[in-house]
C-alpha cells in the first residue's frame, strides 16, 4: 500500500531479445486500462507497468520491483521464455510479502494450473484466458477483502484453495465486443513517449481483432484459435493511428492472426494510408498476413503498394509434405497454393519470405529437404525453426500417439522435440545442425545474391551450399571458425546465441576471409567452367553488399566510408565499385527467369548502406536488417518510392537512425 493509502498493483512484462529499444507492453496495458476504467479500481489502487528487456538479470528486476514500495499484486504476462524467471521472482516476492498476491496470466500458463503451482507454490492466481475482465474481477475481489483461496465467484481462473488444491471455475466466454477494453494509448495506460517526447518503443504494438479461425496442431494463438474472429471498432483503431502518426512512429506491428482476411482489414489500410497522407507516418506495417489469401489480402498489397507503405510478405508455409501438412491439420488451407502467390508479388516487385518448421510429425529428413529445395527456387529467404511444442496444441495432448520425446529448454520453457515417429534422435541433431546454418546464411542474408544464379547457372540446390558450408568449416581447424561453430553448438538451446554469430559475420573481416576461403576451395572448383567467373564475381557481391556494422566504436572499414544524405535519409557511399560482370543486372534476369548475357564486362557501382546497422545487426530481426544491405542508387530510389509516398514529408527518422535512438536507450526498462 502506499503512502496515501492505495493498494499497489505491479504488472510485470519481459521481452525475450536483448534490444536497445523496450517492447512496447500492449497487453499489461490492456489489463490496465480496464482496471482503471472501473471507478472504485481508479480510486482506491496504484498500477504500475513494469516493462523489462530481455536481457535484465533477475536481481536487476527484482531490486526494482520491491527496493521501494512493496506491491500488494504481483500481476505476471508469462509466456515461455520469462517462465521460469517469473517463478524465481514470484518465491522472492513472498519472502517479502507473504500476504501479497502473485497473478500469472499468458498462453503458458494458461489451464496448466497443477503444473505451475505444483513448480511456484508462490503462486496464487492461474487466469486461463482472456485477462482484462478477469483481472478487473481479481482487483475487485481484493478491494473487498476476498481470500485468494476463495475466488470460486470469479469464472476463468484456477487458484489454490484453503487446504491446497486447485480450484478451477467454469469457463469464461470470450469478450464479444473489444471496445469495452479501452485503449490503452488513447487512455495513457501506456506511456508513449520518453522525457523528450519521443516515440520510447522499438515499434507500435495494435490489434485490430482477435481469434483465428483455424485449429492448427503446433499453434495456440491467443487461446483463440477455431473461433470467430472479432474486431475492435474502425473508429478506435483509426484515433490510434492517428495518435501514433503525431508522435512520427514508423513501423506499426498488428498482433492479428490472419491479416488480411476480412474486409474490415482493408478499412484499417485505408485509414492507415489516409494518415499517413497527413502526417508523413506510420512508414511501415507488419502483421501475420493471412493463411489464405482472399480478394481482400490482394486489393491491400496493391494499396499499400501504391501508396508505399512498406511490409514483409510472409509464406507461412512450415511444411511441403503432405503428410506432415495432415498431421497439422492444415492439409486443406490453400496456402499451399503458394508458387502463384510468389509469382503474383513478383509481378508486383514485392519481394517475400517464407517459414518452415523442422520437426514436425510426418517430416523427414528427406521430404524437409525435397520442400526446401523447391521452395527456394521462388523464394530464397526461408526462415526454418525448430519445432517447440507448446502448452494446449493438438501436438502436446498427442505427444504419445505421435511417439514425441522432448526436453525442456535451459533457459526457457519450450519443450524442444527431440525424436518421434518419423524422425530420429541422430536425425533431429544433423537437422538442428543445418537449421543453424541455414538460419544464419539464407535468412539473415549473410547470402542473398548468389542462390539463384548457383541454381540456374550450375545446378547447385540452396541446400546442398548450405550443406557444403557445414561440412567444410566443421572439419576445419582454422580458428577464424570458433566464433561460428562455438554459437552453432549453443544455437539449439538458446536462441540467444545467433545474435553472436551474427555481429561476427557482418563486422568482422576475419570471417569474411574464413567465407572466402570456403568458397574457393570447396565450391568454385566444382563449378563448371563457363560460368565459374561470374558466380565467383556474385559471391564477391554478396560480400560487398552486407550491411556496414559500427560495433562498439570499431569501424569495419579500414577507411570509413563516406556519409551521403539521399531523399533525406543518411547513407554509407562506397563509391565507384569495380565489378567484372554487370552482376546487379544479370541477378535481376536470373531471378526475373530469363537467361541474361554472361558476357564480362566490367562495370563501376556505387553502393549505399542506410546507416544505423549496429542497432539491429545481432537482434535476428531479418524484417529489418534487409533495409541496410548495400545498394545501388536505383535500389535505393526504388526502396524510397516503397518507403515514402508523401511529397514534400518530413525526413524518415526511423528507430535505425542513431541521433533518434540514442536518446530513448536506457538501462532495462522498468515500472511506470
Amino acid at each position: 500500500m502506499n503512502a496515501d493509502g492505495r493498494i499497489m498493483v505491479n504488472i510485470l512484462q519481459q521481452g525475450v531479445w536483448d534490444m536497445p529499444f523496450e517492447s512496447m507492453p500492449l497487453a499489461a496495458g490492456y489489463l490496465k486500462s480496464t482496471a482503471y476504467a472501473d471507478a472504485r479500481i481508479a480510486a482506491r489502487t496504484d498500477i504500475k507497468i513494469c516493462n523489462y528487456r530481455g536481457a535484465v538479470t533477475l536481481p536487476v528486476m527484482a531490486a526494482d520491483l520491491f527496493k521501494d514500495n512493496m506491491p500488494d499484486i504481483l500481476a505476471c504476462s508469462v509466456l515461455g521464455w520469462n517462465y521460469r524467471a517469473f517463478g524465481t521472482l514470484a518465491e522472492t516476492y513472498k519472502q517479502l510479502n507473504p500476504d501479497g498476491w502473485v497473478i500469472f496470466g499468458g498462453t503458458h500458463v494458461a489451464n496448466q494450473a497443477d503444473r505451475v503451482f505444483g513448480m511456484f507454490p508462490e503462486v496464487d492466481v492461474i487466469v486461463n484466458g482472456e485477462g482484462e475482465l478477469i483481472f478487473r474481477d481479481l482487483l475487485t475481489a481484493y478491494l473487498d477483502g476476498r481470500s485468494r483461496h476463495g475466488l470460486e465467484e470469479i469464472a476463468g481462473i484456477s487458484f489454490r484453495g484453503v487446504s491446497g488444491d486447485t480450484v478451477t471455475t467454469p469457463e469464461r466466454e470470450r469478450i464479444s465486443d473489444l471496445d469495452i477494453i479501452p485503449s490503452p494509448m488513447l487512455t495513457g495506460a501506456i506511456e508513449l513517449t520518453d522525457a523528450d517526447g519521443r516515440f520510447r518503443y522499438d515499434v507500435a504494438l495494435m490489434e485490430s481483432n482477435r481469434g483465428c479461425p483455424y485449429r492448427c496442431s503446433f499453434c495456440y494463438w491467443g487461446g483463440a484459435t477455431g473461433q470467430r474472429v472479432r474486431a475492435f471498432s474502425r473508429e478506435r483503431l483509426r484515433a490510434e493511428l492517428e495518435l501514433l502518426a503525431k508522435l512520427n512512429v514508423h513501423t506499426i506491428a498488428l498482433c492479428d492472426a490472419n491479416f488480411g482476411l476480412l474486409p474490415i482489414d482493408e478499412e484499417f489500410v485505408d485509414d492507415l494510408i489516409q494518415i499517413r497522407e497527413q502526417y508523413g507516418y506510420p512508414k511501415a506495417l507488419e502483421s501475420s498476413w493471412a493463411k489464405n489469401k482472399s480478394k481482400v489480402f490482394y486489393s491491400i498489397v496493391r494499396k499499400m503498394k501504391q501508396a508505399g507503405l512498406r511490409s514483409s510478405f510472409t509464406l507461412a508455409l512450415q511444411t511441403l509434405n503432405d503428410t506432415a501438412l495432415r498431421e497439422m491439420n492444415r492439409k486443406n488451407m490453400k496456402v499451399n497454393a503458394w508458387e502463384d502467390l510468389v509469382a503474383w508479388l513478383s509481378e508486383e516487385g514485392l519481394e517475400c519470405y517464407a517459414e518452415l518448421l523442422w520437426g514436425a510429425p510426418g517430416e523427414t529428413i528427406e521430404s524437409f529437404f525435397e520442400g526446401y529445395d523447391r521452395l527456394a527456387r521462388k523464394v530464397s529467404r526461408i526462415a526454418v525453426y525448430p519445432l517447440l511444442m507448446l502448452p494446449n496444441t493438438a501436438y502436446s495432448e498427442k505427444k504419445a500417439e505421435y511417439g514425441i520425446v522432448s526436453i525442456r529448454g535451459d533457459t526457457d520453457d519450450f519443450e524442444y522435440v527431440l525424436s518421434h515417429n518419423t524422425m530420429t534422435f541422430e536425425e533431429n541433431e544433423r537437422m538442428q545442425r543445418f537449421l543453424f546454418w541455414a538460419r544464419l546464411m539464407a535468412e539473415y542474408m549473410v547470402f542473398r545474391h548468389i542462390w539463384v544464379p548457383a541454381l540456374r547457372l550450375a545446378g547447385l540446390t540452396q541446400s546442398q551450399i548450405l550443406r557444403d558450408f557445414e561440412s567444410w568449416i566443421e572439419k576445419s581447424d582454422d580458428a577464424r571458425a570458433v566464433p561460428l561453430l562455438t554459437a552453432q553448438a549453443l544455437a539449439a538451446a538458446d536462441q540467444q546465441a545467433y545474435g553472436p554469430a551474427l555481429g561476427y559475420l557482418y563486422g568482422n573481416d576475419d570471417a569474411r576471409e574464413l567465407l572466402r576461403q570456403w568458397w574457393a576451395e570447396s565450391v568454385s572448383p566444382t563449378l563448371p567452367a563457363d560460368v565459374a567467373p561470374v558466380l565467383d564475381e556474385i559471391f564477391r557481391y554478396d560480400l560487398l553488399t552486407l550491411p556496414i556494422y559500427h560495433k562498439d566504436g570499431e569501424r569495419q572499414e579500414a577507411q570509413p566510408l563516406p556519409l551521403v544524405e539521399v531523399e533525406g535519409e543518411k547513407y554509407h557511399l562506397r563509391a565507384d565499385v569495380e565489378l567484372y560482370y554487370p552482376i546487379p543486372e544479370i541477378v535481376a534476369e536470373l531471378r526475373a527467369d530469363r537467361d541474361p548475357d554472361l558476357s564480362p564486362v566490367p562495370v563501376r557501382v556505387d553502393l549505399y548502406y542506410k546507416t544505423g546497422f549496429e542497432n539491429f545487426a545481432e537482434t535476428t530481426n531479418h524484417e529489418e536488417i534487409v533495409y541496410f544491405m548495400g545498394m545501388t542508387r536505383d535500389q535505393v530510389t526504388a526502396v524510397k518510392t516503397a518507403a515514402t509516398a508523401v511529397e514534400g514529408a518530413e525526413p524518415d527518422l526511423a528507430p535505425t537512425e542513431p541521433n533518434r535512438l540514442l536518446p530513448l536507450i536506457r538501462d532495462h526498462g522498468g515500472c511506470s
